[in-house]
């Protein structure tokens, strides 16, 4: 309850009357190593691994696609001759924007803020292509788009509940309070949530950072302190494809829902 005896209310939470507007671009994180991949990674990079049939990289630019996104942005560093063919094969592929790391892989927060003036956008999705998820019964892109604020939220993470992340085998990442903000799992604890690797973040959130390697981990500390991180609820199913093991175990567990 608030001082005057009001209950606090989450004006976030509740669906607008009309749809709300897709945020314009969307970067799919694709430069990374994929060390945890190994030996599959030797020759091949980790966004190209198929699972179920399709690359991870192609379950998250369809996603994208899906929502009406119209600037997509991929960045590329280990071998990025082969993402890029690769993109070059897709019908959409000569409308997808490269971002080149070949010379110094800048980690997830540099590479967004190298993308930057590609991206040409005041709030953007940032997809990590190491995971894949599966909308529940709405339109996951969609939805987050409807409960996006900027004028209170300098980033929203989709979250998957500890219990339902399939191949996951940590303590969980963040607590939720009752409005969605998000705060950090204290280091020796477990924490419900696990983010996705699915958000939101508005470009202001960049305001002062160099190009250099460094985590989005930062920004997210920075909001954080600000009250400005959010998350909401994934209800489909997510699989976080982190070994080769992993890769059959996520088709079988996709193929019986």
């Amino acid at each position: 309850m608030s001082a005057g005896g009001h209950r606090a209310t989450a004006p976030r939470l509740v669906r607008p009357a009309i749809e709300a507007a897709v945020p314009p671009a969307a970067m799919v994180l694709a430069a990374g190593l994929g060390t945890r991949m190994r030996p599959v990674t030797d020759t091949c990079p980790k966004p190209l691994v198929r699972v179920a049939g399709k690359t991870l990289l192609d379950w998250a630019l369809d996603h994208v696609r899906a929502a009406g996104i119209g600037r997509v942005v991929v960045n590329v560093h280990y071998l990025a001759d082969q993402v890029e063919d690769h993109l070059r094969g897709r019908a959409d592929g000569d409308t997808i924007l490269i971002s080149d790391e070949r010379d110094r892989l800048l980690e997830t927060g540099g590479g967004v803020a190298k993308a930057l003036p590609l991206l040409d956008a005041p709030d953007f999705y940032v997809i990590n292509a190491d995971n894949l998820w599966v909308d529940g019964l709405l339109d996951t892109l969609r939805h987050m788009a409807r409960l996006w604020q900027p004028d209170t939220m300098d980033g929203l993470l989709l979250m998957v509940p500890l219990a339902r992340a399939e191949g996951y085998d940590g303590r969980g990442d963040f607590r939720m309070d009752g409005l969605g903000r998000l705060s950090r799992r204290p280091e020796t604890k477990v924490a419900p949530f696990v983010f996705s690797g699915v958000q939101i973040l508005r470009r202001s959130l960049f305001d002062g950072v160099a190009v250099e390697p460094f985590s989005l981990n930062r920004l997210y500390d920075r909001a954080i302190g600000g009250g400005r991180l959010y998350g909401v609820v994934h209800t489909g199913q997510w699989f976080h494809v982190g070994t080769p093991e992993a890769i059959g175990r996520t088709a079988e567990l996709m193929a019986h829902g």
